[in-house]
């Protein structure tokens, strides 16, 4: 990140700290409105006062890491992410995006009680967020993936890890994805369907082979495409071939990749670390899962079992396994 100068020198960590911390959005505290915060959450990107950060420090530092604007050493990269996420009112408008009409945020007199929930809610549940944003980081000894939303991690998307070039198109990695079994899957011929799936991602589509008669089919396919840097959902249909007409919808539904390449990403070399948790797409009704998707590092791997049940269709359930892979493995 570039620094700004004064009179041709760098001008102090410290400095820029106090002048972000002057704009009009930063001089109530983030979490209860209570003036003049003096107190920060540094991988948050927010100011909070001396309340508010009693309980930010007891949901630890891998959720949040609280430093005093005036008393402590801040890094340069500490003090370029408060700046990259934009201060309070940008934090804000993602950890509050979804916050149920007629609730009531806790003021700043409000007991600790009401604080601590609300913040917990906020940040450690993430409660207030779009459910397919959501992710869940189990380790407290790795970087917080609550710094999703800031532009320093999405910025290590696109930067820290290997990149390849197609035409106008960059990718920042692989996604392997098996198709594992289909279930209850809706008939489309007299009796049965011959279903394949088609995956497509961005401008890529790749396919399973068509299985004929069955509506439980079992494929256990690997498909591979390849991820760009402004990726979207992975989209996938299910068809009943026909050979004498055009083939039948059997189904469709959507894959958020968020938590599966932020997750990897903010871990950097899965090879690294044991087996365990390190994220989670959870179940809402804005998405076609069937029970939370949780994102795991197994034998180095970083993979994450998806069941889906397909929407816009009578019946019928996917099951697939993704897996990240990074362009350098």
């Amino acid at each position: 990140m570039n620094r700004p100068l004064e009179l041709g020198r760098p001008i102090s960590g410290k400095r820029r700290l106090k002048d972000l911390l002057l704009q009009k959005d930063n001089r109530h505290c983030a979490d209860c409105g209570a003036q003049d915060p003096k107190w920060a959450s540094a991988n948050i990107g927010v100011f909070i006062c001396l309340k508010c950060c009693g309980v930010h420090r007891s949901l630890g530092t891998h959720i949040s890491k609280v430093l005093s604007v005036t008393l402590d050493d801040w890094s340069d990269d500490e003090i370029d992410s408060m700046f990259e996420v934009g201060g309070n009112s940008s934090a804000n408008a993602i950890y509050e995006a979804f916050i149920p009409e007629g609730y009531a945020k806790p003021g700043p007199d409000a007991s600790h009680a009401e604080r601590a929930a609300f913040i917990r809610a906020k940040y450690e549940l993430q409660t207030f967020l779009k459910p397919s944003l959501r992710i869940v980081s189990l380790p407290s000894r790795t970087t917080s993936l609550q710094s999703t939303f800031s532009t320093k991690i999405m910025d290590s998307l696109r930067s820290n890890s290997s990149q390849k070039s197609e035409g106008m198109v960059e990718f920042i990695g692989l996604l392997k994805v098996k198709v594992i079994k289909g279930t209850d899957l809706a008939i489309r011929d007299m009796m049965s369907s011959d279903p394949y799936v088609i995956l497509t991602l961005g401008q890529q589509t790749v396919q399973t082979t068509i299985i004929k008669s069955n509506l439980n089919p079992v494929w256990n396919e690997e498909l591979m495409l390849s991820v760009p840097q402004s990726y979207g959902a992975l989209k996938l249909r299910v068809f009943d071939h026909d050979t004498f007409s055009s083939d039948d919808i059997m189904g469709e539904a959507e894959i958020d990749l968020q938590p599966l390449i932020t997750s990897a990403i903010a871990f950097g070399d899965a090879g690294m670390f044991g087996n365990m948790q390190i994220g989670k797409w959870l179940k809402s009704h804005d998405n076609a899962l069937v029970n939370d998707s949780t994102v795991n590092i197994v034998d180095g791997k970083v993979k994450q079992e998806v069941s889906l049940k397909l929407q816009n269709v009578e019946s019928g359930e996917l099951e697939l396994e993704l897996e990240w892979m990074p362009l350098d493995q």
